[in-house]
């Protein structure tokens, strides 16, 4: 069963909790639009990683703050972090201060360039796993959301192969449903159709 509804609210998925006006716009606005910008892209992966067994609105609640210390997600300047930036962030309450993960972002900011460096784009890159068109999944209800795919898995294995860290499966999957590469808005959420009309 999806969400309760106001009679004035569209019908949404079931996993937004209309109590939170943040978590409303993230999903009216942003959660599953195909994304074509890298740093956006970057933004996604790093936030994604973070999120590694809290719950996504624990982590965007901190975006802003993880978009200042962060440098506004540009991965050039994420990958040049020294240790001295590195203590500096684990003292920072704005973000998850999580040693691990905090490291994990700078090394995948220099894994992402070099990404970029071979394909031109990260964009270009990630976009071939799903051969270049979002994947439009038939989701009912809450326990029809996957939790990986093996379009996911193998983004994964790849990514790894690359030295990225805190990107298995269902961070991956995650990451995909967040920037377009796949639509999983219900069949009666409002944002279906309004993502599908937006394709290029």
């Amino acid at each position: 069963m999806n969400n309760p509804q106001t009679t004035n609210e569209p019908c949404r998925c079931p996993w937004v909790d209309l109590k939170k006006p943040d978590y409303v716009l993230y999903h009216d606005k942003e959660w599953g639009a195909p994304v074509y910008d890298d740093r956006l892209m970057f933004e996604f992966l790093t936030l994604e990683g973070a999120q590694a067994g809290l719950s996504w609105y624990t982590v965007l609640r901190r975006r802003e703050g993880y978009r200042k210390a962060f440098e506004g997600f540009d991965p050039e300047k994420v990958a040049r972090f020294d240790e001295e930036k590195i203590a500096s962030l684990l003292s920072d309450p704005g973000i998850i201060r999580n040693r691990a993960k905090v490291r994990s972002a700078v090394g995948n900011a220099a894994a992402f360039l070099r990404v970029q460096e071979e394909f031109g784009t990260f964009c270009n890159y990630i976009w071939r796993f799903v051969d270049g068109s979002p994947k439009v999944n038939l989701l009912r209800t809450l326990a029809d959301y996957p939790a990986t795919s093996p379009e996911a898995e193998s983004l994964s294995r790849d990514l790894i192969q690359r030295g990225f860290r805190f990107v298995g499966p269902t961070i991956c999957y995650a990451h995909m449903q967040a920037t377009g590469l796949v639509n999983d808005h219900t069949i009666d959420c409002f944002r279906r159709q309004e993502i599908i009309a937006s394709y290029r």
